[in-house]
């Protein structure tokens, strides 16, 4: 009787479990990394402020939720979807477009910074420190995370990727085209004005000029 009461129970305890994991995601959400402890490493001790990897095995992620690190200068943060470079756990090697780091636009040593990552890869997401050459990730300063995909992206966070880079046109190719003015020449330096005196008839007409005036 005490065995069926216990085999009960557990199937219970299974379906309850079942449950709470099939509810879909209602809302978006901010994931504080590490909770209370934030993303820290002690070199002291020469060991992370917590156990990231255990931290993330209780947390739900969707697209559109935001990891939200509390740290300082001191740690990095990296984020990768390649599991190569994850467990490297160092960026010196790897293609530029392979990683993002964020670093808050700061280089002073200590100085604290939140940092906010948004979710917007489904799958197998990777976040480590490089730090120290990468000591700091071999010491726990690393963890890995499976994106679900929740309500999907909200639009502040899909939006289509930039047009590709053209280069500007060069000076060469600034030139306005000719302008045709009242039926003149199309020439630059054309005034637009069109002219029926006959060049012969102007020269004499210079000519006698001075001739005709004499005789007043």
């Amino acid at each position: 009787m005490a065995t069926a009461t216990l085999v009960h129970l557990t199937v219970i305890g299974l379906l309850i479990t079942t449950a709470a994991a099939a509810v879909p995601a209602t809302s978006y959400a901010n994931h504080t990394v590490g909770d209370v402890a934030g993303w820290f490493f002690n070199v002291n001790t020469n060991a992370s402020a917590t156990g990231y990897s255990s931290w993330a095995a209780n947390q739900t992620f969707n697209l559109g939720d935001y990891l939200i690190f509390k740290t300082n200068t001191n740690q990095s943060v990296i984020q990768t979807y390649n599991e190569a470079i994850y467990k490297s756990c160092i960026i010196d090697d790897a293609p530029d477009d392979e990683y993002f780091q964020y670093d808050g636009g700061s280089r002073e040593f200590g100085q604290a910074l939140t940092i906010a990552v948004p979710l917007t890869i489904e799958g197998p997401n990777y976040y480590f420190s490089d730090a120290d050459d990468g000591v700091q990730c071999q010491h726990g300063m690393a963890f890995e995370i499976v994106v679900n995909r929740g309500l999907g992206l909200p639009p502040s966070l899909n939006q289509p990727p930039p047009p590709p880079y053209m280069e500007p046109p060069g000076p060469d190719s600034a030139k306005s085209p000719p302008v045709t003015i009242g039926g003149g020449s199309t020439s630059p330096s054309n005034s637009g004005l069109k002219s029926n005196i006959n060049p012969n008839a102007l020269i004499c007409f210079l000519l006698l000029t001075p001739l005709a005036l004499s005789f007043f």
